[in-house]
């Protein structure tokens, strides 16, 4: 090519790049993807409405790097929704640093990893808030990770193709936090005394995937169904002890929501133990609106794609179970009643109120006095 000819093709590509640059702004999208899921547990009173309870009661299954805050040591806040476990994954063909912000409207961030600023309080209305800035999301980083060596459900949510990230120092998989809200989950749902369960959508929006899954004793009964008006009734569903096959139901459900297929199988590995124990309960997908009004995320650059996927997990009480606790707490049978951890409180107030008059105050006192432990988180962190 002509030392002229090269030079104005050149010129011409500068032109060019200097255009582009002159027309972008900071709030154009980057290649970047992001994904996130988590979950938002409560416990259905008998009029289906969310009741309250202290849901960071129990061990903590978290490894101690983890940061939390000091309401969560002190262990005394009290919501309706329990959000756990959020995790955030970046995916980048090369090195970008973004700026995140999640601001949760009527709740507060109780635990996080990487280091974060973070605040909130839960005298007046909750609306806590967290920041990590200059993320470095990087490809190229090494997948080298903290790791405690003992058992969590925490490293699982690992297993993704997504991007190594660091922030000062610290280094992980994904943004991580929890949280603990005050506001009414977006669905509802009651139990009747038969095992059918009735599930709908306060603000009218369709459900869409529902299951009903029961565990008695070891027996696993599930039944799924995607509704696409804003109010079902489920069947008592029929004994099915294949856990496996409920697990890609619900791996597939979160796919057609959004999320990878590694990220799916990430996540119903982190919460099998949880969601699959014993006890009756409603799964469903909250609606994305809903998430972003309540958990609003800014990423700085915006990435080309947001992906937000949250199960709703709603605890249900049958009438059997209330009147064993019942009986429990007239026997004040602590063993029997500490089989229910962290969600003795709410099963327990339930039992009370269907009980004579006469005998609910010391029921509530034998009631205070079993569920203060399961009310107090416990660690093995120093």
């Amino acid at each position: 090519m002509p030392f002229r000819s090269a030079s104005v093709a050149s010129l011409t590509i500068a032109t060019v790049l200097a255009t582009a640059r002159a027309f972008s702004t900071p709030a154009d999208p980057v290649p970047l993807v992001a994904h996130e899921w988590g979950t938002f547990t409560s416990i259905a009173g008998a009029d289906g409405a969310a009741m309250q309870w202290s849901p960071q009661g129990g061990q903590s299954d978290l490894p101690c790097f983890v940061e939390r805050s000091v309401f969560n040591v002190k262990g005394w806040l009290v919501g309706t929704v329990r959000m756990e476990t959020p995790v955030l994954y970046f995916y980048a063909p090369r090195q970008v640093s973004v700026n995140v912000d999640v601001r949760f409207q009527q709740g507060l961030i109780t635990e996080w990893f990487p280091h974060a600023d973070q605040g909130g309080t839960p005298f007046g209305p909750w609306d806590g808030w967290i920041e990590w800035s200059q993320v470095l999301v990087s490809p190229s980083l090494p997948a080298q990770f903290p790791d405690e060596r003992r058992g969590s459900h925490y490293y699982a949510a690992r297993k993704t193709d997504a991007a190594p990230l660091q922030v000062g120092s610290q280094k992980e998989r994904f943004l991580f936090y929890r949280g603990v809200g005050q506001f009414a989950p977006p669905v509802s749902a009651t139990i009747a005394d038969d095992g059918s369960a009735t599930v709908w959508s306060p603000d009218g929006v369709p459900l869409g995937d529902v299951i009903l899954f029961s565990n008695r004793g070891g027996t696993i009964a599930f039944s799924h169904r995607h509704a696409s008006a804003s109010r079902t009734v489920i069947a008592p569903p029929a004994v099915d002890d294949d856990v496996t096959a409920l697990k890609r139901q619900l791996e597939q459900i979160l796919v057609d929501n959004g999320l990878y297929r590694k990220e799916a199988e990430a996540m119903v590995a982190t919460w099998t133990d949880s969601w699959f124990e014993a006890g009756t309960r409603v799964f469903y997908i909250a609606p994305r609106r809903t998430v972003d009004e309540i958990l609003s995320l800014t990423i700085t650059p915006r990435p080309t794609e947001v992906q937000r996927v949250f199960v709703g997990r709603i605890e249900l009480v049958p009438s059997e179970t209330r009147e064993i606790v019942r009986r429990a707490l007239v026997a004040d049978d602590r063993s029997a009643l500490a089989a229910y951890g962290r969600f003795l409180q709410p099963i327990g107030a339930r039992a009370i109120e269907e009980s004579g008059p006469s005998d609910r105050p010391q029921l509530a006192e034998r009631l205070s006095a079993a569920s203060a432990s399961s009310s107090t988180p416990s660690s093995s962190c120093r």
